[in-house]
């Protein structure tokens, strides 16, 4: 297996790779129609050539500034010729599929590479199917970045000292929504996004451009591909199943791609401390149809229906806290159930019409549907105790004796339908190829039925525990008899209809320029949106009533101007520096109108945050292959904050806007061919994030998370290619919290412990030498036969994500016990393609 050993003489000559002026590179890998590598292939320009290794890489120089032919030849295959015209220093990708009954002749003419320019990460599908993923998804790798973090086995993740709620998610420009009643990474089974059907995948951590929605954190863009022939796959392993298919007509008029997934997370939840029966079936189905209907006129279709429901009954827990001298146990026995269930239904149509060359318009409309059950009773009766540290005992790691006892009830009865509608109208105009103008215009419509009716209630050595959020008389019992109410310690009600009108617009320009020798690309424009709050509301402590005399109807507007500016000047560096600045408001949704209580506050503002990103992307060639390093420094400024506590993912709004608040923070990232053939990186991020409440001081908020190292690396055996590696590690430093929801921030600053994981999957690929095989052979049916086998958390690192907190009486003490997540778990993965 080759190692990394490699990465240190990189640092080395960091500095002295240089590139010529008047020239530039074109790089690939070169694969056929099973898509194998191919050896031996001959590239050549104008008199210069270049061969392509054992697995299929390539690179070669063309001149800078004039159309030239590239053509690829083989002994054994059809040749392929491609057309470049590249800028001096440019460095472009070109993954040419040498097919055996057919030549493969196209013309690409690039004057400049959009994404590096607008600071788009672009990630490639194949890497996200084949790296071991325990989420299911896109949030694997983007936990690998410097940028984004997510300490939960579901689909959240947090950018730049964001929360959960404040990432954009598009699929084929149609913005995607998650379930509202989600609180545990656990429940949630399957993220929308079905990797087996995506195409192109972009990335942006802050600073996007205006035509992108109003969020404050980030935009995860996906597409999906528009087949033209038939293709399936299959992948079966312990955690569950996916499957596809995809086709098109004859005429290549109609296309279409579908997509079936099954997730099982027990053997995820087996895996922790709590024992229990669980019974999950989390399915989903998608697809996407394609017509084009002329040559400029093309409708798509995306639907997609989900069922997660989530059945759950802890039956027994103990967790080993403390320290060596006095080590702590909590035995906790349950009786009761938990039954949760999502059910979302969403389709979008989307019309394009392209009159001309000059000049493209898009039509977009799409609905979504949820409705959600959140409904549990457990009752969880606990011991602390004193474990015996003898060695050699029979009752070694036991409980011998109980210093306290209690018990604890919890009640949930939530339910929740939401329709949301969007209507959209978007339109591009190119003058001249040198300015080009984007505008849209969009309505949305939400409408949310929300019930809430959830308790807690806890005992502690026979007393029962008064919330901590009331005025009670003075209580000495046993001397004097208590005369205070008997409430829950927690206690929830409500009942809301809201209602939710958007109307938001953006306009936005960019054009190139040339200082000189120098390259200038500016992109500027402005967003707006206004809306208005509808509805009505209950809030009652005892019984649940409809009260019209409380509707509410408030509207408010903000408007948000945004521009990039990205310099790349003529040297014999590859070099090209970013700065982006802007305001990104976040209106609220209806989770960020509801305080703690369940009440609905109308008049909660919209978040905002000033971004100030400033980067350098510098692309080398070390070993004869090309490498990228990126770096960005970044400044969040944020007022009107609506903060909030976190409970596994759960985000519980105070919908007050009571706070002021910062992030700054450094990413960088470096990535390549570290091994030929395969892309690598190895990323570091640096960031503090702050609030302020109400005057009374800056203190961490719940994404403070201070360091962020993530790798994710490939590799192959060099004597037996067959066999893959595929290595994603990340740490982060300890996040603030596992204090209780009630607490006040200000009293309860604890950190968790630090987030350390790496999860390994070997791969061995069958159809690997399939080139090599005579006609007929069976393996020649497929593109990819592999069968995987894979570790996640290889180190059986115990990763909290909570604290469980539990109450002493009789010493007045309160201890919280961490929650760890999953511990090792192997899985075995089969994975076939047509």
């Amino acid at each position: 297996m080759k190692t990394i050993n490699k990465i240190i003489p990189f640092f080395l000559l960091l500095l002295t790779v240089g590139m010529f002026a008047q020239t530039a590179k074109v790089t690939g890998i070169v694969s056929d129609d099973n898509h194998n590598p191919v050896e031996g292939v001959n590239v050549s320009c104008l008199g210069h050539s270049a061969i392509t290794d054992t697995n299929g890489f390539y690179t070669i120089l063309i001149p800078a500034n004039k159309k030239v032919v590239l053509v690829y030849t083989h002994v054994a295959l059809k040749s392929v010729t491609q057309t470049f015209q590249l800028k001096p220093n440019d460095i472009v990708e070109f993954n040419p599929v040498i097919e055996a009954k057919a030549d493969q002749i196209g013309e690409v003419v690039i004057t400049s590479n959009k994404k590096r320019v607008t600071g788009i990460i672009n990630i490639e599908p194949e890497v996200i199917r084949n790296i071991p993923k325990l989420s299911g998804g896109v949030v694997d790798i983007l936990k690998t970045l410097g940028s984004a973090s997510s300490t939960t086995e579901g689909g959240a993740y947090s950018v730049r000292g964001g929360n959960y709620d404040e990432n954009l998610v598009y699929v084929n420009e149609v913005e995607i929504y998650r379930p509202f009643l989600v609180r545990s990474g656990q429940q949630e089974g399957l993220s929308f996004t079905n990797t087996d059907l995506i195409q192109n995948i972009d990335f942006s951590a802050g600073g996007f451009q205006a035509k992108y929605g109003d969020k404050m954190a980030s935009v995860l863009d996906i597409t999906y591909r528009k087949p033209t022939k038939f293709g399936a796959s299959l992948e079966a392993s312990l955690l569950g199943g996916s499957m596809s298919v995809e086709g098109a007509s004859k005429n290549k008029k109609w296309s279409a791609l579908t997509g079936i997934r099954y997730r099982n997370n027990s053997l995820i939840v087996n895996s922790q401390e709590t024992q229990s029966n669980y019974k999950p079936s989390f399915a989903d189905i998608q697809t996407n149809v394609n017509y084009n209907v002329s040559k400029k006129v093309q409708i798509s279709f995306l639907g997609n229906v989900s069922q997660n429901k989530y059945q759950y009954q802890p039956l027994t827990r103990q967790t080993n806290f403390g320290t060596l001298t006095d080590p702590i146990a909590l035995q906790i026995f349950y009786e009761g159930i938990e039954k949760d269930q999502y059910q979302t239904y969403f389709g979008a149509v989307k019309t394009t019409f392209t009159p001309n060359d000059k000049n493209a318009y898009k039509f977009i409309t799409s609905l979504y549907h949820t409705q959600e059950a959140e409904h549990y009773d457990i009752d969880a009766a606990y011991s602390l105790g004193e474990v015996d540290t003898n060695i050699g005992s029979d009752t070694y790691g036991n409980v011998t004796y109980s210093r306290a006892i209690g018990s604890q009830l919890n009640h949930a009865r939530n339910d929740l339908d939401a329709l949301i509608y969007n209507a959209e109208i978007k339109g591009s105009h190119n003058y001249k190829k040198k300015f080009q103008i984007d505008w849209g215009l969009k309505y949305a419509h939400e409408s949310i039925r929300d019930r809430i009716v959830e308790y807690e209630v806890i005992d502690s050595a026979g007393f029962s525990i008064n919330p901590p959020r009331i005025d009670l008389p003075h209580n000495d019992q046993p001397y004097n008899p208590y005369v205070g109410p008997l409430v829950p310690y927690q206690n929830v009600r409500a009942t809301n209809f809201v209602n939710i009108n958007r109307l938001s617009g953006f306009l936005q320009g960019n054009t190139k320029l040339m200082l000189g020798e120098h390259q200038l690309w500016i992109n500027a424009g402005i967003r707006s949106q206004s809306w208005q709050v509808m509805g009505d509301t209950s809030n009652n402590s005892s019984v649940i009533l409809w009260n019209f005399s409380n509707t509410i109807a408030r509207t408010q507007t903000v408007v948000s101007p945004r521009a990039q500016i990205s310099f790349k000047p003529n040297w014999q560096k590859d070099m090209l520096f970013r700065f982006s600045t802007g305001f990104y408001y976040q209106p609220p949704f209806y989770r960020e109108l509801r305080d703690q209580y369940g009440v609905v506050n109308p008049d909660v503002k919209a978040q905002k945050s000033i971004h100030y990103v400033l980067s350098n992307d510098y692309n080398f060639k070390m070993w004869n292959r090309p490498f990228k390093l990126v770096s960005e420094v970044y400044y969040k400024a944020m007022t009107d904050v609506n903060t909030y506590t976190l409970d596994n993912v759960r985000i519980r709004y105070r919908a007050n806007n009571d706070a002021v608040a910062y992030a700054y923070g450094f990413d960088c990232r470096l990535n390549g061919a570290f091994v030929p053939g395969t892309e690598s990186w190895f990323s570091f991020g640096y960031m503090k994030t702050e609030e302020n409440q109400d005057g009374r001081g800056y203190v961490a908020r719940p994404t403070d998370q201070r360091l962020k190292f993530g790798i994710l690396f490939q590799d192959y055996m060099p004597n037996i290619p067959n066999v893959k590696l595929y290595l994603n590690l990340t740490y982060n430093t300890g996040l603030p919290g596992g204090s209780p929801s009630y607490a006040d921030v200000y009293q309860y600053q604890t950190r968790l412990r630090d987030y350390r994981r790496a999860d390994v999957g070997f791969s061995y690929l069958f159809t690997e030498k399939n080139n090599e095989r005579p006609e007929g052979h069976w393996l020649k049916k497929f593109k990819e036969l592999a069968l995987g086998f894979e570790i996640y958390n290889m180190f059986n690192n115990q990763n909290a994500i909570t604290n469980t907190w539990v109450r002493d009486a009789y010493t007045k003490s309160q201890y919280g016990i961490p929650n760890y997540m999953t511990t090792r778990i192997f899985n075995v993965k089969l994975t076939m393609r047509l």
